[in-house]
């Protein structure tokens, strides 16, 4: 049985967004692997959300209403299963606190660290997540082109 994976907030938005620049690479990705066992968690919904409800992201802005709508659209594909967060983010980000280098890490960090409880894969283009995840955690990472 493969691997669940967790998508970032990135991922997400390029797969739902056509003028994102990786918009390409994560429907390869989401075509070839990734919709076999994929999932979300509520930061990376709540991210989504705010990414693409922003009025400076889009020329057109979308409502909360559309957001959620495209979140449910996306729920509805077979192997999709949803990642709780149970765990505080203390907890979670204790095997990566000695990489954790700033306030720019924080949701990353938390990501990564569900993935590792879960034994997942977060999946994301961010290449700074392989310094995050060190060779000790580089198995619950993939990070696209």
């Amino acid at each position: 049985m493969p691997r669940k994976h967790l998508l970032d907030v990135n991922l997400l938005v390029a797969l739902t967004e056509p003028a994102h620049q990786h918009h390409r690479a994560a429907h390869a990705w989401f075509s070839q692997s990734g919709k076999d066992c994929w999932g979300i968690c509520p930061l990376t919904e709540a991210g989504f959300i705010r990414v693409t409800t922003n009025p400076a992201y889009r020329p057109q802005q979308r409502s909360l209403a559309q957001a959620i709508a495209i979140l449910q659209s996306l729920k509805a594909y077979p192997r999709y299963c949803y990642w709780p967060m149970r765990a505080s983010w203390v907890e979670l980000t204790a095997p990566l606190a000695a990489r954790i280098l700033g306030h720019q890490q924080v949701t990353d960090a938390y990501l990564l660290g569900l993935a590792i409880r879960e034994d997942g894969v977060l999946v994301s283009f961010d290449r700074a997540l392989r310094f995050l995840a060190g060779e000790e955690f580089a198995g619950h990472l993939q990070i696209l082109d």
